[in-house]
Formats: structure tokens, C-alpha cells, sequence
């Protein structure tokens, strides 16, 4: 049922004095971007959330809302099918949660899309012995493989890049670290469920070397020679491997700077986030300009 019905068309004889309807609207709060947000808690038959719902929407639309997002938990999964009915569409999905969208106006919809990429993290790892950490796969496309690899993995939500690169390390191999420097990040496209991929490469300094393997990824883990490690058939045949030990021997042996965290706070957010820089050529640029 269309929006723009009259009122008493869209919930029946429950209608008041100057068009107010009696009936029960959604909960909601505007989103600051002249959308609301609907977050479902309390029990609701279908029946009724249709009636409440074609009601809201026709508020929203006189009031000149925009999105309209409709937050649904587990619990209320048997309302999906009747949400959808009225014109919503998926936008995402979480362990607990759908969340559905509508837009209103007869304007250009600009209800952004899902999230487009995962993070994923590498970290290259050398002792004083240019010895570099390296990792055998038990999944994946290196399995069986005989391949040995940097330590990789996937930025948990909330995590920062260098808090990643750190975690996945002491995971897989029993490692501590600390961070030094992101050497370089590439992007890709379709490459987990249609969605884009951000991977940074990191530089870590070993805190520990006493390894402990993690059994359920790792077939094996041990230090290399970096110069056996780079002369794998596959590490040359790939360009994206030959590229990584490459910078990995400008930051060793030559002047290369790659970018380290910054903390920076934001007019937006309490939180304290990370500015990736140069702090070399920064500092730099600041003797210059205060000599």
C-alpha cells in the first residue's frame, strides 16, 4: 500500500479531531540526516505492524523524512516478510539483527550502501639474524601448498590496523610485537561475497621469539632467511609478493618511510582514531619550516 494514502484509508476508523490518527506509531529517532531510525524490541503481530507501520510512514512522509530504517532483532524475524511487503529492502545483516530501509521522497535516493571492504592485515616480522617470520597454512588457498608466507589475517571490527597486525601475529604464531611502520596497502575488488578488500602491509619489531603455534590455521611456523623466503618460486613468479619483499628491504637496508599511528581526536567523536603518516618526512618538513 502506497504512502500517500489518506489517512483513514491507511488505519480504518481510527481517526481523530483535525486528521490525527490514535493509532500507535513506531519508536523512532532521527538519523541527522533527515531519516528516522526504528529499532524493534517489543513484541508486535503482523496484523498489527502493518497498520502501525502504513501509519508511521504516512507521518514521516507529511513531516518530509527522508530513509527510513527499520531495525530488526531475531526475535522479531516473523515481521521481515510483511516489512518487505510494504516496500523495504534489505541493507544488512548482523549476528543479531536485519536492518531494512525505505526511501520516501520521489528524489534521488542517496541512502548509502552497505560497507563496501574488509581490512585485512600482513606483517612482516625479521630478527637480528634477518630471519623473517614466516607461516605455513592449514586452510585457504595456501593449503597443501608447501608455501611459506607472512603472517595475514582480518582487522577485527572496532580494531585499529596496528592493534591487528599485533594480535594476528601472537595468534598464529605465539609472537609478541610491536608495530613499527605501514609499509604499503593495495586494494582489490570481489573478493569475499562481492565486497572490495583493503589489505596493509606492516612492519612489526619482535618483542618475543619463542614460538607457539596456533593448531587451528597453522600447519607450521618458523623463522627464515629472508633471502630463502624471497627466492620461493611462487614468492618470484607473483608481483604482489616480489613487492612485498622488496619494501621490505628498502626498510631494512635503504631510507624507505612507510606510516605510523598517529593519534588524533575528532569534532565528531570522543574516541581517539589513528592518522597513518610519514613522521619522518613530517618531522622534517616541521625543522624546516622552524629552523
Amino acid at each position: 500500500m502506497s504512502v500517500s494514502m489518506d489517512l483513514r484509508e491507511v488505519v480504518g476508523s481510527q481517526v481523530c479531531g483535525n486528521g490525527v490518527c490514535n493509532t500507535e506509531l513506531l519508536p523512532a529517532i532521527n538519523d541527522g540526516h533527515g531519516g528516522v531510525i526504528v529499532e524493534m524490541k517489543e513484541h508486535m503481530d503482523s496484523q498489527t505492524f502493518v497498520i502501525v507501520l502504513r501509519a508511521s510512514m504516512l507521518q514521516w512522509k507529511q513531516q518530509g523524512k527522508k530513509g527510513v530504517w527499520i531495525k530488526l532483532p531475531i526475535g522479531l524475524v516473523h515481521l521481515v516478510e510483511t516489512t518487505v511487503k510494504e516496500g523495504f529492502r534489505y541493507h544488512h545483516a548482523e549476528r543479531s539483527y536485519l536492518m531494512l530501509v525505505s526511501w520516501i521522497p520521489n528524489t534521488p535516493n542517496t541512502i548509502p550502501a552497505n560497507v563496501t571492504h574488509r581490512v585485512r592485515v600482513g606483517a612482516i616480522i625479521l630478527n637480528d639474524k634477518r630471519e623473517v617470520l614466516t607461516v605455513q597454512e592449514k586452510s585457504g588457498r595456501f593449503r597443501g601448498t608447501g608455501i611459506w608466507k607472512i603472517p595475514t589475517g582480518v582487522v577485527d571490527e572496532g580494531e585499529d590496523i596496528f592493534m591487528g597486525a599485533i594480535r594476528e601475529v601472537r595468534e598464529e604464531t605465539g609472537v609478541d610485537t610491536e608495530f613499527v611502520e605501514v609499509l604499503g596497502f593495495s586494494q582489490s575488488h570481489k573478493t569475499f561475497f562481492e565486497k572490495s578488500d583493503l589489505f596493509f602491509l606492516c612492519m612489526l619489531r619482535p618483542l618475543s621469539f619463542d614460538i607457539q603455534k596456533q593448531e587451528l590455521e597453522i600447519e607450521a611456523v618458523q623463522w627464515m632467511p629472508f633471502e630463502e623466503y624471497a627466492a620461493q618460486p611462487f614468492a618470484q613468479k607473483h608481483e604482489l609478493f616480489k613487492y612485498i619483499n622488496e619494501l621490505c628491504l628498502a626498510k631494512v637496508d635503504r631510507d624507505y618511510a612507510g606510516f605510523s599511528p598517529r593519534p588524533t581526536l575528532s569534532m565528531f567523536s570522543d574516541q581517539p582514531s589513528y592518522l597513518y603518516l610519514n613522521n619522518k618526512d613530517l618531522d622534517k618538513s616541521r625543522s624546516a619550516n622552524n629552523p
